[in-house]
């Protein structure tokens, strides 16, 4: 046999690690216009001509929230942003606020609510998108997803143009698809536990923290936080932890190769995982990765049953124990096979409870937010509208 399928596996067991830590990874054009998707006639276009002395109906108002670090000339982006909302007749100036190093876009979403506009756009990193969903989920304010700097996950899982024409033409004139959110809560109290927790006989939905009918958003717990593509705890998170700023400037996704690399071996961790109330299920497991969608960076699918509105939650734990073990994981995910493996086990739930002998780090679509010994990820089904370009099907009638 040739020496070198161990060294072709080992890399093909990096790319696994690269996928599931780097959803900040890619670059995005910003090139304007390159990838616009073709607008809509406008709401005039089919209005019956009106006597002069009737007025026109207000035009609709956008709040967009953009993060200044994205853009070398933030002026500049204001300007396109204005520009391209102007061009849409039935659209008035945008209100554009800026997140701060304090703030990456709670406050700010929270304020255009209050403003009562029609919609809310995000343009920044996953960081901003996950901010600004986190403060409309349940509520009936749309959100449009348009992606800057690093961060472009989401955007790509729901096939949403990449630069911020094409993104801002889809979130005006788009449709509303009423979208999953998954939440995260750091070692959870008494109060804070599901209801499939606390009865496990329970059959329906698991309820969601906060209100529906709150009109201006969320206000969980300090220690609950809102996911839209992936979550996880142990080495995607150590990844992330360990890749700086910096690193990521000057070497784009090779950042997260030298991350990987280092941490490719650390050690494992003992965890019983509780699915949907159930009896707990033990692994010693290098990474457990919750996702909401399952296309990670490079088209590489981690998770082939997830669906971003099926009001389910895709679970895989990996516990390869070395370099050949992480290398069949590797063959195994990149070759898309849904079934389990030796070293890779797959659970659907609506809620799930991760318990560890020793505190982990733990990451929500790239960022790391904390260590804990419990955590628990639920979702929230279709509780957060996108505006996309693609068709919505009617939901199915009842027989």
């Amino acid at each position: 046999m040739n020496d070198s399928w161990p060294v072709i596996l080992a890399i093909l067991a990096l790319l696994l690690i690269i996928g599931l830590g780097m959803a900040l990874a890619t670059r995005v054009s910003r090139s304007e216009g390159r990838h616009a998707s073709p607008k809509r006639p406008t709401r005039s276009s089919f209005r019956p001509a009106q006597d002069e002395d009737t007025p026109l109906p207000p035009k609709k108002r956008v709040a967009v929230i953009l993060n200044p670090t994205k853009f070398d000339d933030v002026g500049a982006a204001h300007a396109l942003v204005t520009r391209t909302v102007l061009a849409h007749d039935d659209w008035d100036e945008p209100i554009i606020r800026e997140t701060t190093l304090e703030d990456p876009g709670f406050g700010q979403t929270r304020d255009s609510l209050a403003a009562d506009v029609d919609l809310i756009c995000a343009i920044g990193g996953d960081g901003t998108v996950r901010s600004v969903a986190h403060v409309l989920t349940g509520t009936s304010t749309p959100m449009g997803l348009i992606p800057a700097g690093t961060g472009n996950l989401m955007g790509r899982n729901l096939g949403l143009p990449l630069d911020i024409v094409g993104g801002l033409d889809v979130a005006l004139t788009g449709r509303n698809r009423h979208i999953d959110v998954g939440w995260v809560t750091l070692d959870p109290t008494l109060e804070q536990r599901s209801t499939k927790e606390l009865d496990p006989e329970h059959d329906g939905p698991t309820e969601p923290d906060v209100g529906a009918d709150d009109a201006h958003g969320s206000d969980p717990a300090a220690n609950q936080h809102a996911f839209l593509v992936m979550a996880g705890l142990g080495l995607d998170a150590s990844i992330m932890h360990a890749t700086s700023e910096e690193a990521k400037a000057r070497m784009g996704w090779g950042a997260y190769v030298a991350s990987g690399a280092k941490n490719l071996l650390g050690a494992r961790f003992a965890t019983r995982l509780r699915i949907d109330g159930g009896d707990p299920i033990a692994h010693t497991a290098r990474t457990i990765v919750v996702g909401n969608c399952g296309r990670l960076t490079g088209g590489i699918t981690l998770m082939p049953d997830a669906e971003i509105d099926d009001g389910i939650l895709d679970v895989v734990a990996i516990t390869p124990k070395g370099i050949v073990g992480w290398a069949g994981v590797a063959v195994h995910v990149l070759a898309k096979r849904g079934q389990n493996h030796p070293k890779l086990d797959r659970y659907r739930c609506q809620s799930i409870l991760v318990s560890l002998d020793e505190p982990q780090m733990v990451e929500i679509d790239g960022d790391v937010i904390g260590e804990a010994k419990r955590v628990r990820f639920e979702v929230r089904p279709k509780a957060l509208i996108i505006r996309t370009n693609a068709p919505v099907l009617p939901e199915p009638s009842a027989p």
